[in-house]
């Protein structure tokens, strides 16, 4: 009897995939000043490898996109986890930095397979479920960023590699789960061969000259996103250097950013929008996020950043609203090229903002703890997001009928 394919698998490789993540971001500082001399050299050398992981990923989503339309699902989703294993095992056994810098141009490369779990779902389910299941894909990746970072946060509190083991043990139990159990999606007759113009990460972003009407929207979302970026990618050194929080303390404040993005996206959102309109969501969202970004970098206790976290809860609509109105705006034949553009840019600005957050961190990592300098990375952010509200609010005012509140159509 043939096996059926099933949304299952896409879930489960999703959440394992995202968790053997999340489980190395509060510990990766820590190896990196393993091999460093100083804070600033530290600093410098973990935002090299954040942007080049993100480089990466971005760079070879679209191969593996192109890899699978050819070869079918199974194969570049087995490889990927396969891989994504060895990576891990590899980064446990480095020596030095530029064995840590292998790893992750390793890493970046097989993470990008969220394409491929995506296409899985597509071509199992009929076009009226499609974006139920999708959306089941986006909750599974939520589920396995509130996951990692606080088993990552927890199991480094011991051992700063017993992280990378655990992932690597995940990556491959998931392998051997989708190679017995899970089937192909794609049918021969289905598959195209790979096209070099198809397989390339920045033609997406011409798109962005087919959102006219929106254009001004299109860079809000690219300043907003700029700035979140920034804010992740120097969280964890940011917040040794100001409250001298270890892995412990680091995966519990991701865990928790965590758990308040998915209330407000997955449970409040519909009757936030439908309480406040889009546009609304859109500037209270980032007025509330320019505030929060200015308090983490000026606050000196660590406690306040739970209560910083938790009164930032408007500012996780703000995405999805924008998402929204740029969506409604575009031609209803353009949807697969305006959310393709919107997660490039998304993409282009996770390898950006290491390049402008972490040496500007690393310009301060000297000063005293309590000195408001070392939080010029966040006050940086909150004017990023003081100039996206600026932007915003001057879009809206031009287009006063361009986003009703009551005509809600939430994109995830």
């Amino acid at each position: 009897m043939q096996r059926q394919p099933a949304v299952a698998f896409v879930l489960i490789t999703v959440v394992i995939d995202v968790i053997g993540i999340g489980l190395i971001l509060p510990v990766l500082p820590s190896i990196v000043g393993e091999f460093t001399a100083n804070r600033e050299s530290q600093t410098y050398w973990y935002g090299l490898l954040t942007v080049t992981f993100g480089l990466t990923q971005f760079l070879c989503a679209p191969l593996l996109g192109a890899m699978s339309d050819r070869f079918g699902r199974r194969p570049v989703l087995l490889s990927s986890m396969a891989g994504m294993g060895v990576m891990f095992f590899l980064t446990t056994q480095v020596t030095s930095v530029l064995g840590l810098l292998a790893t992750r141009v390793l890493g970046g490369a097989l993470s990008a397979n969220m394409s491929v779990a995506n296409a899985y779902v597509a071509d199992i389910t009929p076009p009226e479920a499609r974006a139920r299941s999708l959306g089941l894909v986006g909750a599974a990746f939520g589920i396995g960023f509130i996951l990692g970072p606080v088993l990552g946060g927890l199991l480094g509190n011991y051992n700063v590699r017993l992280p990378f083991t655990v992932a690597a043990v995940l990556c491959l139990l998931n392998f051997a789960y989708g190679a017995l159990v899970v089937p192909e999606s794609l049918p021969l007759e289905r598959r195209k061969p790979i096209s070099l113009a198809r397989a390339n990460p920045f033609a997406a972003l011409l798109g962005l000259t087919r959102l006219r009407s929106v254009g001004l929207l299109v860079a809000v979302i690219a300043i907003n996103n700029l700035a979140q970026f920034i804010l992740h990618a120097t969280w964890v050194l940011y917040t040794e250097f100001r409250f001298g929080w270890g892995p412990r303390e680091v995966g519990l404040s991701l865990f928790v950013v965590g758990v308040v993005a998915a209330v407000v996206q997955g449970g409040l959102l519909g009757t936030m929008l439908r309480l406040l309109g889009e546009r609304r969501a859109v500037l209270f969202g980032l007025t509330s996020g320019t505030l929060a970004y200015a308090a983490y970098g000026l606050t000196t206790q660590g406690w306040l950043i739970y209560a910083i976290i938790f009164s930032n809860f408007l500012a996780f609509a703000t995405g999805p609203a924008l998402a929204a109105i740029v969506s409604k705006a575009a031609d209803a034949r353009e949807q697969g090229l305006v959310m393709g553009t919107l997660a490039s840019l998304a993409s282009l600005m996770i390898v950006i903002a290491p390049l402008i957050g972490t040496p500007l961190l690393a310009e301060v990592s000297h000063l005293p703890a309590a000195d408001w300098r070392v939080g010029l990375p966040y006050l940086l952010a909150a004017a990023l997001n003081l100039v996206a509200l600026g932007m915003a609010a001057l879009h809206f005012a031009r287009h006063p009928g361009a986003a009703r509140a009551g005509t809600v159509q939430v994109v995830r």
